[in-house]
């Protein structure tokens, strides 16, 4: 059974990815830095930088044989639903990546969804059942049947920043380590992790791309 948000076609009306990225622009150029104070300054820095990084996976991250294989192997059409932010830091290391992943096959429908404005959807999709966090993506099928989904982070970041918490480190200082994990890893474990819900949901993909 689809979900109102997916019958009111709200996904589907989503941005495009293209769309994102020009609106993360606009938020950084149409912005006086100087006049901002607060959290608004703090937002405006993560903008900035988040940019960068995405920009950064845009032109160097290259999906695998594998990757490219797996996606193209679905033969109906699918929506891949993202929640996030423009100022979500896990968001730029991963969404680049998704994109990309999105790109490979004509009938895959890549939308972006604002967290901030859409609650109600991603109180469906909280994380340990408590937390909004982002980015999520779900994968449907034209009736709006969930396939998959994935998110906030990949294992071994989940993992990182659950065992830097534990042992004391601040918001910044974990943030830092986190982000010189995804720098070393390329976006390498986000497209394992997709390879491998795509291989699950389609069995038969195995037999063309091999288990990893």
């Amino acid at each position: 059974m689809s979900h109102k948000f997916f019958e009111e076609k709200r996904p589907h009306n989503g941005m495009t990815y293209e769309e994102f990225k020009k609106k993360s622009v606009e938020e950084i150029e149409n912005i006086e830095p100087e006049k901002l104070v607060g959290i608004d300054k703090k937002y405006y820095e993560y903008r900035k930088i988040n940019l960068q990084r995405s920009k950064r996976l845009d032109k160097h991250f290259q999906p695998s044989e594998e990757l490219i294989e797996a996606v193209k192997r679905f033969d109906e059409p699918q929506l891949w639903m993202v929640i996030t932010e423009t100022w979500c830091g896990d968001s730029a290391q991963n969404l680049p990546i998704i994109a990309k992943a999105a790109e490979l096959n004509d009938r895959i429908d890549l939308r972006i969804l604002l967290r901030d404005s859409n609650t109600d959807i991603i109180d469906h999709y909280l994380t340990n059942g408590t937390s909004r966090s982002i980015p999520i993506l779900v994968v449907f099928d034209l009736d709006g049947n969930e396939l998959f989904k994935w998110g906030p982070r990949p294992y071994t970041a989940k993992t990182l920043v659950t065992n830097l918490k534990r042992d004391g480190f601040s918001k910044e200082e974990f943030n830092q380590q986190l982000h010189l994990w995804y720098g070393r890893n390329r976006g390498k474990e986000l497209e394992s992790e997709l390879l491998q819900i795509l291989m699950k949901f389609n069995p038969a993909i195995d037999t063309v791309v091999g288990i990893i």
